[in-house]
């Protein structure tokens, strides 16, 4: 294998956090329709949320709530048609993605706006190597020459951990594991040092040793670097050291907001508690574990009112009728809980009940 030299000087150092600081992301009104033969499929409706740089937004969910959509969406990937964005802003810094031009929208996917895929086996190209494929995000986006380039892996997969980069850079991803295929995935997430990284489901398939490897890699990057991290999971054992603030989906809206420990001590949403009760407890040893009964709804007949009401233990008369608003959440006094939102007509009852 040729020798490839890779002069410290030839590697920018990360941008400083005044290059990288403010808000980066406001969705506002998202919504993502589906125009199918069977009728149109409501995937997102409504979503709001923000995120800042260094700051880590966790949107968690059952499959089928929105969370990758919204992020597809985000990311100008979307399959249109069928798909189609009728209303809604993607604002990233001040800027409206859904009126910029392909081209302009090229220039931020990738260089400001990166995206990790949840199945990286699927993600990779499995007829070229690790190094190649790293390699084209500056051989495209750089202008950088093949050995330039491939240095340029070599210098990503050791900065995500791959023992042995030098050697292992013309490996093909099926000869390495689900863990080290993660890395190459986030290593081609922070080949241009975005400001922003969305990684969807990263450590789906992944053993729950490798999982926290994985989780504590990306924290850790995330410090170097400075970024903006939207996490999309549906595991909330996944992200209690991770994120800052947590957005809860159902069937297309958020239906609670909090940051993360808040939410963990005291949930406003039934739906929320019931993904906390679901988690398995050391303490509840040989107790049958809580499911939440009934199945998410089917997008195409989304139920009148609140979508969660059939499964729902508190759901009464207006929960049927009022699809209720992302309000504001307080302590019994009024004192207000920053940061901390909830769609449910009784969510006094759910967080001080």
């Amino acid at each position: 294998m040729t020798s490839i030299d890779i002069k410290e000087d030839s590697i920018p150092a990360p941008r400083s956090r005044e290059e990288k600081s403010g808000r980066l992301l406001d969705v506002k009104d998202l919504h993502v329709e589906f125009h199918t033969r069977d009728g149109v499929v409501k995937a997102v409706n409504g979503v709001n949320y923000s995120v800042d740089a260094g700051e880590t937004l966790a949107v968690l969910g059952e499959s089928g709530s929105g969370k990758s959509v919204t992020a597809q969406a985000i990311m100008g990937i979307l399959d249109m048609p069928p798909g189609k964005i009728p209303q809604g802003e993607i604002l990233f810094r001040g800027q409206d993605m859904l009126k910029m031009s392909n081209e302009e929208r090229r220039k931020v996917r990738g260089r400001k706006i990166a995206m990790i895929f949840q199945d990286a086996l699927s993600s990779l190209n499995p007829v070229l190597s690790v190094g190649y494929q790293l390699g084209e995000m500056f051989r495209v986006h750089e202008g950088m020459g093949r050995k330039e380039a491939k240095a340029k892996a070599i210098e990503l997969m050791d900065r995500v951990k791959i023992p042995a980069a030098r050697e292992r850079v013309n490996d093909y991803p099926h000869q390495f594991s689900g863990g080290m295929r993660q890395r190459i995935m986030i290593a081609m997430a922070l080949a241009l040092e975005p400001d922003l990284i969305i990684a969807d489901e990263p450590t789906t398939a992944l053993d729950v040793t490798v999982q926290a490897q994985v989780m504590d890699l990306l924290a850790e990057l995330q410090r170097e670097y400075h970024m903006g991290l939207i996490l999309i999971t549906h595991d909330l054992g996944v992200v209690a050291d991770v994120a800052d603030k947590i957005a809860v989906m159902y069937a297309g809206r958020i239906v609670e907001t909090a940051p993360v420990h808040e939410l963990y001590k005291r949930p406003a949403h039934p739906y929320t508690r019931g993904l906390l009760d679901s988690i398995p407890r050391l303490d509840q040893k040989g107790h049958e574990l809580y499911a939440i009964k009934g199945l998410p709804p089917n997008l195409l007949k989304i139920p009148s009112g609140c979508a969660f009401n059939p499964r729902c233990p508190k759901a009464q008369d207006i929960c049927r009728t009022e699809i209720p608003a992302l309000v504001p959440v307080t302590e019994q006094d009024g004192a207000s809980l920053p940061g901390r939102g909830s769609a449910c007509h009784f969510w006094k009852e759910t967080i001080h009940g």
